[in-house]
């Protein structure tokens, strides 16, 4: 497989995650956010309402809950990553109904605001994917580092497993902020203990074919990539 100039697309990389807040083409079922984050012209974003083929299955929740690399943005409704994990579960045998709690253009911030959504959905699982438009737009390190604690611990209070899974930086924000960035990662793992995925594009990012054109976002084969990398840090934590 070919794979691009890192450097170039490093940097449409910064460009296309900051530009993609207000469109998105999958839409995230079941969304419970009780204030959904508001659009560049103000208006909310409409949380979709619960399918009824799902409002009455009772298997156990797994939350993959993050910005539009979980929502799956640019792709259909059915090749998010998380559609993928859902594949690949029942395939095994195990009988757990995976949600899409994704919302592109999301900040660390936002998912602090979301978070007590989440925990009222009474998940098993809570697979965690924040920071990316954080560090783009350069916010501060020790800010996206409390709101993510903030997030994991409320997520672990609730009685829940957390699954942290990590994304990366562009070159040209310099290596000591992106030193700082991915140690968020790392240190948080450690301080409550819960698997991580340093790289949510892991054998996805640069390779032909994985990425869209916007070299940001995943395509439908890159999500089943990206499932398979989050696959096995989730299978330890549930049961069969």
């Amino acid at each position: 497989m070919r794979r691009t100039a890192s450097t170039a697309i490093l940097a449409v990389l910064a460009l296309s995650l900051l530009g993609c807040r207000t469109s998105q083409t999958n839409k995230q079922p079941e969304t419970q956010d009780p204030s959904p984050p508001a659009t560049a012209t103000g208006a909310p974003i409409a949380p979709p309402q619960p399918s009824p083929l799902t409002a009455n299955d009772k298997r156990p929740l797994i939350v993959c809950f993050g910005d539009s690399l979980t929502a799956g943005y640019g792709t259909d409704l059915d090749k998010s990553y998380p559609d993928y994990l859902q594949a690949d579960l029942d395939a095994r045998g195990y009988h757990y109904r995976v949600v899409n709690q994704g919302i592109s253009g999301n900040t660390t911030k936002d998912g602090v605001e979301r978070v007590d959504g989440i925990v009222a959905m009474k998940p098993a699982v809570v697979v965690v994917e924040f920071g990316g438009n954080d560090g783009l737009r350069g916010l501060r390190i020790e800010d996206s580092r409390a709101n993510l604690d903030k997030i994991v611990a409320t997520l672990q209070a609730s009685g829940t497993r957390v699954v942290l899974a990590g994304i990366t930086l562009p070159p040209d924000y310099g290596p000591d902020y992106i030193k700082q960035f991915n140690e968020t990662y790392s240190l948080l793992a450690k301080k409550y203990n819960v698997p991580l995925l340093p790289f949510l594009l892991k054998n996805v990012f640069g390779v032909e074919g994985m990425m869209q054109r916007d070299n940001t976002h995943a395509t439908a084969e890159g999500n089943k990539v990206v499932a398979k990398n989050v696959l096995p840090l989730v299978l330890p934590l549930l049961k069969k």
